[in-house]
Parts: structure tokens; C-alpha cells; sequence
């Protein structure tokens, strides 16, 4: 756990790290900028900074068509808890798919901690690939070669995998900011623990 945390931009990337060090942070933010970033996402990270929880968040939109940046990879691997915030345009992005399927390797070979927040989305459908994610996978499927559908398979066992997962449900603008807030701070000061 982090003593204290330090904002720093570096001037060779786009990203924002809240971190003790450049090496490691306690969690990393898996979240749909589109949807959550100005939002959501920047209150689940000012809380975060408030409890000296070092995080790693991307801070800019990644564009359309690229590659998964390598820093965004290494900063999973350097992570001790990803935080997944499913969105409603969560798995329309091959980036926010390539990240869980990180994200869901880390877990598998070094005991990676994930915790799902299920903002504005019913558990279910992120499980099982239903409503708006079948929607999603049926888009990245239309005119997919071998290789990409079995792309499309590997993200959706991840998705599969991550919804299975006990986490937050944010399902209304009553408990938006407030409820998930109050246990995951406790949550992830527990995971950082063991």
C-alpha cells in the first residue's frame, strides 16, 4: 500500500499515473472513457487518491483501430488489484476487451485481485453476453476472420469469467457516487493486505 501518492504526468505518455513509484500501483482502472471518464471514473479515482490508494487510469481516448498501448499492458502487470467498471459501451471497445483479457491473464498467473463494478448494467448480461455485450460481440463478429473470432472467443471467456466475479452493482443516481465508494475503499485496503 502506498505511504503517499504523488500525481505525475510524463511527458512520453498520455497517461496520468498516481503512484509511489513508476513501478507499481495498487490498482488499475479498467473502464469505457466515452461513458464513465468524467464522471464515474474521475470520482472513483479522486477517492482513491484520498486514501493514499496508488492508481493507474488511462487518461486519454486510445484511438480507433490501433494497438493496445504497451505501457497500458505493463501497467496491469504492475498492478496489485484491476478494477473493472462495466459500462453500457464497456465491450464495444477491442481496447477495453484486450485490457480484461489481460487483465484475466495476471489473474491466472500471478493472483491478480479483480473487482467488477457493474455500472448501469445488470450482472447477468456482462456474464452471460446478453442485451447491449451480445450486441457488442455480434458487432466485432460481422466479417471476422478465423483469427479474430477466436480473438472474439478469448474476450468473451474473459468477460464470462469477470462478470462471475463478486462486485459492485450501480444501478441508479441515488447510489451513483456514494455506495460503491463506501465498501471498495475497505475492499481493495483488504486485498492490498493479503
Amino acid at each position: 500500500m502506498a505511504s503517499s501518492t504523488n500525481q505525475q504526468r510524463l511527458s512520453s505518455s498520455s497517461s496520468i499515473f498516481y503512484s509511489h513509484s513508476q513501478q507499481s500501483y495498487d490498482v488499475f482502472l479498467s473502464f469505457r472513457g466515452e461513458d464513465t471518464r468524467r464522471s464515474f471514473t474521475d470520482h472513483l479515482c479522486s477517492a482513491f487518491i484520498r486514501n493514499n490508494i496508488s492508481t493507474f487510469r488511462d487518461d486519454e481516448e486510445l484511438p480507433k483501430g490501433g494497438e493496445i498501448a504497451p505501457e497500458l499492458l505493463q501497467a496491469i502487470e504492475e498492478s496489485r488489484v484491476a478494477i473493472v467498471v462495466f459500462s453500457k459501451i464497456y465491450a464495444d471497445s477491442k481496447w477495453c476487451l484486450e485490457e480484461l483479457l489481460k487483465i484475466i491473464d495476471c489473474k491466472e498467473e500471478r493472483d491478480l485481485k479483480i473487482i467488477p463494478i457493474f455500472y448501469h448494467v445488470d450482472p447477468l448480461e456482462v456474464r452471460n453476453q446478453k442485451g447491449i455485450f451480445e450486441e457488442a460481440f455480434a458487432h466485432h463478429e460481422e466479417n471476422a476472420d478465423e483469427e479474430k473470432k477466436e480473438k472474439i472467443r478469448r474476450w468473451k471467456t474473459a468477460m464470462k469469467e469477470a462478470g462471475n466475479l463478486a462486485g459492485y452493482h450501480v444501478k441508479d443516481r441515488q447510489n451513483r457516487f456514494s455506495q460503491p465508494f463506501y465498501g471498495l475503499n475497505h475492499t481493495i485496503q483488504y486485498a492490498l493486505s493479503v
